[in-house]
């Protein structure tokens, strides 16, 4: 049994509504499904989700700050005044940067601009940056996607004579600054009807406010900057993001064509799923690895050859830039395992890691990579070893607003900001002992079990018969597809398992073919590839993905992207013969982490007393227990004795039982056992039992009549009989005792009389017999059986005893 990665849930939706808009927009079933569980309810409302429309934007003066601001910039463009665009390094900040030199540029204004360097600098408005601002002669600073929290940097800049207009959208502090103007829609008192604007959704208003309608590339910069910044593709977002995206696909931007042709992107196909997991990957780069205003030079420029060398150097670093995230994810690893050893095996309720050297460029994403793995809302930190002052990144679960929690414990902190899924945050780290504290306090008082399982929404249960090609089409009407308005999910339950190979040149991405009802489903992993093994054809799983089309040399044909699995009923792994089954029982437990969902003393292995199985996971200390002829199975360690064998979820068999009886009485105490891992090797051949047969036993008979002169000794004529019949010794000795029970023989002081005309009697009433044929088809089972044979076998058995 695997468990699935994520607990799945489906909306409760209303099918009277979903049939009527079903009926009304002549689209299927699921489809009508899919709009109401975005919460489209009628016609009027499908028709405005289906077909964004600029009418659907808000006069950019209901933002409050808007009417001061637009009559200042205006008065500075007048006056030929030295205006500073001052923006933020990721890709929604190199966006509303790049968006306002757009604007800029069109209002022919003069102007500057300044990012911080992440590494060096930090988020945010730095008072030698206002220094230099001044130095350059500037009066007006504009900022954008930052600024709402720069109480001190504004007031400052007012002390030089510089006025300030503040766009942004984060999260309001308190005490907000004393700028000329501020423009934010999550301010308390701001009027504006929607509250989800990107820091370059934002930045698209004021430039709405100043000259009207914007050229249909400054939505494709808006359309980045929200995509990438994880705002809801809803409302106001949903227009910018489609018009962007259109507008993108066509685009006459060099560096949004350069960018899309080195992500390998098909222009004219491009979507906000591209724009996503191509385009702000590569843009985020620039700010991690380097300084972001490489991409504000690539989203600005007008040359086409400037625009592919700059979008060569942003591929580059983001490589780069995967490298660096794997070195610090595996460092992070090895320092929570050592705090949750340290913890008894308990995971914190919030993990705090640091380390020296962390490029603080990356430590977001290895943030998510952490949360992703353990389900707990996740800070990274990078130490500079010489000044000890940490920056780091946090990413929370649904449970858990983080900036919340960090305004909680802010006296541990010289600066945070952000949002409830996502932080960043800068201290020393003397401090880091109480952050953390602080922030596992917090969270038992907010958190409860259940908060720990991942849930990931399905849109909707279906059967393959319910996907062919003309409902996924409908599907897409449903784009752009982003937060709030996800790419669909769908559970598929009951599938089996046709074909199961690894692409990809390492094997790490993983390629089904699923069959129900007769009708087959192709179905892609991207970096399951370890799952292969895994799922042999014929089994029977749930799946959760989305679906598209794979086009293929002018073919067509439904595919489902795989995100979560489950096996819903036991399993058993033939990993025979392996030549370092210690080492195949860690890849074992490595490679299915998420989907065996581990706790203490869920893992058991069967063992001889001179194997050693503690290094098999370090998180989890196997329950072991040894094999004795006398006592059956008995407890070896600590933790098989605190546990026992109830809480045995996964088995590993390094060694065989030796008789059916064993196996029986081993599959009724870990009756409870939903995964068996066989790592036993293939025996000793030379002393392996074969089949018995009449000819068999007559053979050995006539031989053993021989000798019926006078007794001889049993051990002397076992290996003369082994060899006469090429028999092992223990088939010979089990054989003898069958010609025992039936009085054929007779056995006294280690030696062999022969009976004279004994009884007659049928082979097959010896019980020894019995046994011999039932221990002989046993090994042979377990030792020589194919993979599907030995699985299909104990299966049977486990079912027999439980």
């Amino acid at each position: 049994m695997l468990y699935s990665q994520y607990r799945w849930n489906t909306p409760n939706i209303d099918l009277e509504a979903a049939a009527g808009l079903s009926q009304a927009l002549s689209v299927s079933a699921l489809v009508g499904r899919l709009l109401v569980s975005r919460g489209v309810h009628n016609e009027t409302e499908a028709e405005r989700f289906l077909h964004p429309d600029l009418g659907q934007m808000y006069d950019p003066y209901l933002l409050r700050g808007m009417n001061e601001a637009v009559p200042r910039i205006r008065l500075a463009l007048e006056r030929g005044e030295h205006i500073l665009i001052y923006g933020d390094y990721d890709a929604d900040g190199v966006s509303s940067t790049s968006l306002m030199i757009h604007l800029m540029r069109h209002l022919g204004a003069s102007y500057d601009i300044y990012i911080p360097h992440r590494s060096n600098e930090g988020y945010g408005l730095h008072n030698h940056a206002l220094d230099w601002a001044h130095q350059q002669g500037v009066t007006l600073i504009i900022t954008v996607d930052t600024g709402i929290s720069a109480v001190d940097q504004i007031a400052y800049a007012a002390t030089l004579g510089m006025e300030v207009i503040v766009t942004d959208h984060h999260e309001p502090p308190e005490t907000l600054p004393e700028a000329f103007a501020l423009i934010n829609p999550k301010l308390p008192d701001c009027p504006y009807p929607f509250k989800g604007l990107a820091g370059a959704g934002v930045a698209l208003k004021l430039a709405q406010a100043l000259i009207g309608e914007v050229p249909g590339e400054w939505m494709e910069i808006a359309a980045i900057g929200t995509v990438a910044d994880l705002m809801p593709l809803e409302g106001e977002n949903r227009v910018i993001v489609s018009y962007g995206v259109e507008s993108m696909r066509g685009s006459r931007l060099p560096g949004i064509s350069a960018l899309l042709e080195i992500s390998g992107v098909d222009q004219s196909q491009v979507t906000s799923v591209n724009i996503a997991f191509a385009m702000a990957p590569r843009i985020n780069a620039s700010g991690r690895l380097d300084h972001a205003g490489r991409a504000v030079s690539l989203l600005t420029t007008e040359n086409l050859d400037e625009a592919h060398m700059l979008a060569g150097q942003l591929d580059l670093l983001n490589r780069e830039r995967q490298q660096v995230v794997e070195g610090i994810v595996q460092e992070a690893n090895a320092q929570l395992e050592q705090k949750i050893q340290l913890r008894s095996g308990k995971v914190p309720d919030v993990i705090v890691l640091a380390g020296e050297g962390w490029n603080v460029g990356v430590v977001g994403i290895v943030a998510s990579k952490i949360l992703e793995r353990y389900y707990r809302p996740t800070l990274i930190l990078g130490i500079d070893p010489e000044t000890g002052v940490c920056k780091g990144s946090a990413r929370s679960i649904d449970g858990l607003d983080i900036y919340e929690a960090l305004t909680a414990c802010k006296h541990t902190m010289d600066h945070y900001g952000g949002h409830p899924a996502a932080a960043g945050m800068t201290l020393h780290r003397d401090q880091l002992e109480e952050l953390e504290s602080g922030l596992n306090e917090f969270a038992a008082s907010v958190l409860t079990e259940a908060d720990f399982m991942p849930e990931r929404l399905a849109d909707d249960e279906c059967r393959i018969s319910d996907v062919p090609l003309k409902v996924i089409q409908e599907i897409d009407r449903l784009q752009p597809f982003g937060m709030s308005n996800p790419s669909p999910r769908f559970v598929l339950r009951n599938v089996m398992v046709k074909e199961t190979r690894t692409m990809g040149r390492e094997k790490r991405h993983l390629k089904l073919v699923l069959e129900q009802d007769g009708q087959q489903l192709e179905t892609v992993a991207f970096g399951k590839g370890a799952l292969a093994e895994y799922l042999p054809a014929g089994t029977f799983i749930d799946v959760m993905g989305e679906l598209s089309i794979n086009e293929w040399n002018g073919m067509r044909k439904p595919q489902l992207m795989l995100q979560d699995i489950h096996v819903p009923q036991a399993q058993v792994f033939d990993l025979r013969g392996n030549a370092d089954p210690l080492n195949a029982m860690k890849q074992f437990l490595g490679s299915l982490e998420v989907h065996l969902r581990y706790t203490s003393g869920s893992i058991g292995a069967i063992v001889r007393k001179d194997i050693d199985v503690s290094e098999g996971n370090s998180l989890y200390e196997p329950c072991l227990w040894v094999y004795d002829r006398k006592v059956g199975l008995f407890p070896y360690n600590a933790a098989a004795q605190h546990y026992g064998q109830e809480q045995v979820r996964t088995l590993f068999v390094f060694d065989t039982p030796e008789t059916p009886e064993q196996l029986d009485a081993m599959l009724a105490m870990f009756s409870g056992a939903e995964n068996i891992i066989l790592l036993h090797g293939s025996g000793n051949r030379r002393d392996r039992l074969q089949m018995p047969s009449r000819d068999l036993f007559k053979r050995i008979y006539m031989l053993v009549s021989k000798w019926r002169a006078e007794p001889v000794e049993e051990q002397e004529i076992t290996p003369v009989l082994s060899r006469q019949c090429g028999c092992s010794p223990r088939m010979i000795t089990m054989m003898l005792d069958v010609f025992e029970e039936l009085s054929f023989i007779t056995r006294k002081d280690g030696k062999i009389s022969f009976v004279d005309n004994p009884p007659k009697r049928d082979l097959a009433s010896s019980r020894h017999y019995q046994a011999l044929e039932n221990m002989a088809e046993t090994e042979q089972v377990l030792l020589d059986a194919s993979t599907p044979q030995l699985t299909q076998w104990m299966i049977s058995r486990m079912k027999g005893v439980s």
